[in-house]
């Protein structure tokens, strides 16, 4: 009869971020309904009892707090020795043109959607290495491959997960850790009502709104190119489900784009500058 230790070994773990709403936590039912033991992560225990009740582990973790990430990590790893997947997910949109969103806030969206990742990476990857065996799964976006006026600042983010993912895909290749980007396009979560927020001056300090800008903050209030329930969205449950395939699979794929609108979207990074310039005027067009 198997130890408990063994059968610990079998069941495998999986620790997610930003696990409140959205694609974290639909990924968080998805690994559990394969069995799988979640640890399931949000900024507010609260947000995430629902998860406990189905059956996840749940802890309290900042990503931008070096303690939160280290007390978590621990934990798990005293609680089931390994971690097989680690879950970038947690993250947010700062909006508005390059000029209106001061640096504290560029520092901010780094601190959640680059260094928080990073801080995770370092801490659960001396335990892979040891068991050479994991997946790190990063949340990004089309976004991360093509930035689009208002967007500079969370596709910068971005754009910087996927330059540090392609990095560590190949320092990891020899030590049985897989590395993938999930690069989803609009999600029908709420991320555009907390980036609209995000970009709101009577919401946000640090936030301006130049008269200069007026064209693209009638772009921003009018459309829905940053998501939610615009043309193409996707439910949650297709983003969750192919990190799932991507942390559960032998040989996974360096990336994965799930929908249409994302497996198109990350095209427009092959086509000509001049012609992606000319493609925002005529969106432009339609909305000033």
């Amino acid at each position: 009869m198997p130890s408990e230790t063994d059968r610990k070994r079998v069941q495998k773990t999986a620790l997610i971020t930003g696990c409140s709403s959205g694609i974290g936590r639909a990924a968080a039912h998805a690994f559990l309904d394969e069995g799988w033991t979640v640890y399931a992560t949000a900024r507010n225990p609260a947000d995430i009892e629902a998860l406990g009740e189905a059956g996840c582990e749940l802890a309290t973790l900042d990503v931008t707090e070096q303690d939160d990430v280290d007390r978590v990590v621990d934990r798990v790893l005293d609680e089931e020795g390994t971690i097989d997947a680690l879950i970038n997910n947690a993250g947010y949109g700062q909006f508005g043109p390059i000029e209106d969103v001061t640096t504290q806030r560029v520092h901010e969206q780094f601190d959640v959607n680059v260094y928080g990742p990073h801080r995770l990476i370092r801490a659960v990857l001396p335990a892979m290495r040891r068991e050479r065996d994991g997946t790190i799964v990063n949340v990004s976006s089309v976004a991360g491959r093509v930035s689009m006026p208002g967007g500079g600042v969370y596709s910068g983010s971005k754009f910087a997960v996927e330059a540090m993912s392609d990095a560590l895909r190949n320092e990891v290749d020899d030590l049985g850790i897989d590395v993938v980007v999930v690069e989803p396009g609009p999600v029908k979560t709420n991320f555009s009502d907390r980036a609209a927020s995000e970009a709101d001056p009577e919401e946000r300090e640090g936030i301006e709104r130049t008269e200069a800008y007026d064209e693209f903050y009638a772009m921003f209030d009018d459309t829905q190119l940053i998501g939610g329930d615009g043309p193409g969205s996707v439910e949650p449950e297709l983003v969750a489900n192919a990190i799932y395939d991507a942390a559960s699979a032998t040989q996974p794929p360096a990336r994965v784009q799930p929908g249409t609108v994302a497996r198109v979207g990350v095209l427009a990074r092959f086509l000509p500058d001049a012609l992606l310039d000319k493609a925002y005027g005529f969106v432009r067009s339609f909305t000033s």
